[in-house]
């Protein structure tokens, strides 16, 4: 039954990558046959060509590998500067331009001279190009939202899940209470496991958050709060201590280093909590600036990623993680002893962390990626509106062809560093139970 499960969870995660593959396809699709552009194919995957179908002058199609997918369009570079699209050098880099630039002109028919993408305004390209990767975005966000508000998170409550018998400065990192330790504020009050904190000095708790700073700044004050306790409230005195607590952040978060702060001497308990819209937008906002930080700090990983695959180094948690990995975490996922409702719960958080590790990737701005499309149109924009500003002839289209050769390299960096996870994947797999 194990078994059937894991790979239940692996093909719900597959579905979903060919769901999240094709909407992003999708985006261009859609903006390129609105300006005009001619799409001869619509396709979601790579190698062979399990299904297709025409429909108008659009080839719509499945293949083999759900890697990824593409659209093609007529024209995605201008000719050469004789007007020639597939003449062909013996330069080795003068030939990746030439093959680039003939590629774009495949299958070009009588009348798709004024239907080529290059010949669209630079704003227009823009729009196609970044199309798709905000097709993920939008995923991402409306999958998010769905496990915050309709699921919930797991996350600290004010619900007292035990009592610190004594003060112990969290920086000494022990449980055992010394003799010379003085009582903690909440055992002296006569808190209980169980009891829920709602309200503190005053003040409602909803959130643990609040509460937690709220007693981090009453700092030797003497305080009265409420507890429910069996459905009775209940009003409890106690002098808030002052003690070395972790660190956070103006998110909440629990950061590296210590302060010295208000200290009642009790650990919350931790529940699944649904997210109101604000929460939920401010929750994503971090999300997203983690994601760009671990996009930034990447290649510091590589070293430890290595050694993971190939030595007899750990796999961290936040260790780079490819497909194979994400569907292998499904697969774990639909293993685990925890309500049906939780586990889809996962099974969206990872699909939309999927979309939107997809939505910043591709908008790096480096060929063959959208994000180095997108660059081309604007250094196109940029030059001819500063020509135009100092009444220069105007330079015409940016040739993005010119820069394939370092595409190539961008692509067999990417390909290799694929490979490398893939191996880390198969062979010391980040777990999660």
């Amino acid at each position: 039954m194990t078994t059937l499960m894991f790979i239940l969870g692996i093909v719900v995660f597959a579905v979903g990558l060919l769901v999240s593959i094709a909407w992003h396809e999708l985006g261009h699709l859609s903006t390129a046959k609105l300006f005009g552009i001619r799409v001869p194919q619509y396709m979601v995957g790579f190698g062979p060509t399990i299904w297709s179908r025409r429909k108008g002058e659009t080839e719509y199609g499945i293949k083999a590998v759900p890697l990824g997918g593409y659209i093609r369009m007529i024209g995605m570079f201008p000719p050469d500067d004789q007007g020639r699209v597939s003449a062909r050098s013996t330069s080795p880099w003068r030939g990746m331009i030439e093959d680039a630039r003939s590629a774009a002109f495949e299958e070009l028919q009588p009348g798709d001279e004024t239907r080529m993408f290059y010949t669209r305004t630079p704003w227009k390209r823009v729009i196609v190009m970044f199309a798709g990767p905000f097709m993920n975005l939008v995923l991402a966000v409306a999958l998010f939202l769905t496990v915050l508000m309709g699921f919930g998170i797991q996350k600290e409550t004010t619900v007292v899940e035990s009592v610190s018998p004594c003060v112990i400065a969290q920086s000494q990192h022990r449980d055992s209470c010394k003799k010379t330790d003085p009582s903690s504020p909440a055992a002296q009050a006569g808190m209980k496991a169980g009891d829920k904190i709602v309200s503190f000095d005053g003040k409602p708790t909803k959130d643990w958050n609040t509460l937690s700073d709220l007693i981090r700044d009453s700092a030797g004050k003497n305080v009265a709060f409420v507890v429910d306790r069996d459905g009775r409230a209940v009003t409890l005195h106690a002098r808030i201590a002052t003690n070395q607590v972790a660190k956070k952040d103006a998110g909440g978060n629990y950061v590296d280093g210590y302060v010295k702060a208000g200290f009642l001497g009790f650990s919350p308990a931790t529940g699944v909590v649904k997210q109101d819209f604000g929460e939920s937008v401010t929750w994503m906002t971090d999300r997203v600036g983690d994601a760009v930080d671990s996009l930034v700090a990447l290649p510091g990983k590589i070293p430890a990623l290595w050694d993971a695959a190939f030595g007899d180094g750990p796999r961290e948690p936040d260790s780079p993680m490819g497909i194979v990995g994400a569907a292998r975490v499904t697969g774990e996922i639909a293993t685990l002893d925890i309500p049906a409702s939780q586990q889809l719960a996962m099974f969206v958080f990872v699909l939309a962390g999927f979309n939107l590790s997809l939505f910043l990737f591709n908008m790096l701005p480096l060929l063959p990626l959208d994000g180095g499309h997108i660059a081309g149109a604007l250094w196109e924009s940029l030059r001819r509106n500063l020509a135009r500003v100092l009444r220069r002839p105007d330079p015409g289209p940016f040739d993005v062809a010119k820069l394939m050769p370092v595409a190539y390299v961008v692509a067999g960096i990417f390909v290799c560093f694929t490979v490398l996870v893939l191996i880390a994947d198969v062979v010391n797999p980040v777990k999660i139970s």
